[in-house]
């Protein structure tokens, strides 16, 4: 915990080296919607490894932390017995280098910890299970392997793949979710999404979301996405429309 005593001057440079870094770009301190059944609040991480177009988060992914590690905590720490849980959100939060210690310390304060993640850091997500240092994880699924690069400006779906199969392998509690917007998706790439799915063993509910227009995205998008056609979706696994 942040608070303990450090029994040598280096352990005590280390923690005061952490404690300086800016990590978040800014906090929602209070949230009912982003994990079921707790009350929470959200850290936003800068930085993605993602460009998708339709992503709402622009000023987070090219920006930089704006709070203190510090600062994240104290927060933390006055809202403890109010909140159960911290979401992990952003950007992408496993591309910080001190994910690890900032959920170990997340942890020490008593809150669950969820993390929204896009599955290209499979390693890292492995070691935060591993070390049971998060209780759920919600996956990006954002498009086909076909269309990953077009969606995401990214080649690694490879990555991504090693993710899913990891959580599937390990039944670790997870969602999985697609964003929508229909200049890049259809029905029929959603099928395909599902049909993967099914044929890893994916146990869970599949979560589909309409884009809903905002208009500080990272790309300028028509304001109209074309809703999805739910008769045209596969039942092979349990689906849940968003919006």
């Amino acid at each position: 915990m942040l608070v303990k005593l450090v029994n040598t001057k280096r352990e005590q440079s280390l923690t005061n080296n952490f404690l300086a870094k800016k990590s978040v770009y800014d906090i929602t301190k209070f949230t009912t919607l982003d994990y079921q059944d707790h009350l929470a609040c959200i850290l936003w991480f800068a930085k993605c490894n993602m460009r998708c177009s339709y992503c709402y988060n622009a000023k987070i992914v090219d920006g930089e932390g704006v709070l203190k590690n510090q600062e994240v905590f104290n927060f933390l720490q006055s809202r403890i017995g109010k909140l159960d849980a911290v979401v992990l959100s952003g950007g992408e939060c496993t591309l910080n280098p001190d994910i690890v210690e900032f959920c170990q310390e997340i942890r020490d304060l008593g809150f669950k910890i969820k993390i929204d993640t896009n599955g290209l850091n499979p390693d890292i997500i492995k070691d935060l299970i591993d070390f049971s240092l998060v209780d759920f994880i919600a996956l990006d699924y954002k498009a086909p392997a076909k269309k990953f690069k077009e969606v995401t400006k990214n080649t690694s779906i490879e990555k991504f793949y090693k993710t899913l199969d990891t959580l599937i392998d390990k039944k670790f509690p997870f969602e999985v979710r697609t964003t929508i917007h229909s200049a890049f998706l259809n029905e029929d790439d959603i099928n395909s999404i599902i049909l993967d799915l099914s044929d890893r063993k994916y146990e869970g509910t599949y979560y589909i979301q309409n884009y809903l227009h905002v208009e500080d995205t990272i790309d300028k998008l028509p304001e109209f996405s074309e809703p999805i056609n739910k008769g045209l979706i596969s039942n092979i696994i349990p689906i849940s429309f968003r919006n």
